[in-house]
């Protein structure tokens, strides 16, 4: 007879922590275009507007924030097979929703960011290279979307050996079942990678692993 060995979850904060603030944009704050693919979750721009309740949090207990955009040149040189999927045209640095959402998440003028060409912001950026600097050992995921920038730059920072947490009423998904279906799949490999903005917030005001 073989025993199961019971799945324990981590602590949510593991070590340093640091917020992944995924592609949260201007675009994110407005309509959906009438010519748009995907049928987006409905309160999109009320899940990132709770993503500032844990950067406000973050930054109150002197926790680094890590800013990321999305962006295409003009030509669309750089979106590869992007564009064999459900996705239309996006992103292109002339659009004006393209920019980093400075005025809806007060962001400041020596926050990091970065921008990526690719759905993971580990893909040809300095990602690595920030957070070695940082000494970050857990990542705390915001932003959208869920099944796609999110996940896949979830899997690469698991990948990588970094402990994993999404809040899950911070992100939004291309659909509501996208989104619930990539949840499913970043807990699968970190058990208690799933958590709400509420338990983030207390974990970064105790300062320790909660």
């Amino acid at each position: 007879m073989t025993s199961s060995i019971p799945i324990v979850a981590k602590p949510i904060i593991v070590g340093k922590p640091a917020i992944v603030v995924v592609d949260i944009q201007k675009n994110g704050f407005v309509s959906d275009p009438a010519n748009e693919r995907l049928p987006f979750m409905s309160d999109t721009a009320e899940r990132f507007l709770r993503a500032k309740t844990v950067i406000d949090a973050a930054r109150a207990n002197n926790v680094p924030v890590i800013f990321i955009q999305e962006a295409h040149r003009d030509d669309m040189i750089d979106f590869g097979r992007e564009l064999d999927g459900s996705e239309s045209i996006h992103c292109l640095e002339s659009d004006p929703g393209t920019a980093f959402a400075v005025e809806e998440l007060e962001m400041r003028p020596d926050d990091y960011k970065i921008t990526k060409r690719r759905y993971s912001v580990f893909f040809g950026t300095e990602m690595e290279i920030l957070l070695r600097g940082l000494k970050a050992n857990t990542l705390i995921f915001v932003g959208g979307f869920t099944d796609v920038c999110v996940h896949y730059s979830f899997v690469d920072a698991h990948q990588s050996d970094y402990y994993c947490r999404v809040i899950e009423d911070c992100v939004a998904g291309s659909s509501n079942a996208a989104h619930d279906a990539s949840l499913i799949a970043m807990e699968y490999l970190q058990a208690g990678a799933r958590r709400s903005a509420a338990e983030v917030i207390a974990a970064l005001q105790a300062g320790s692993a909660a």
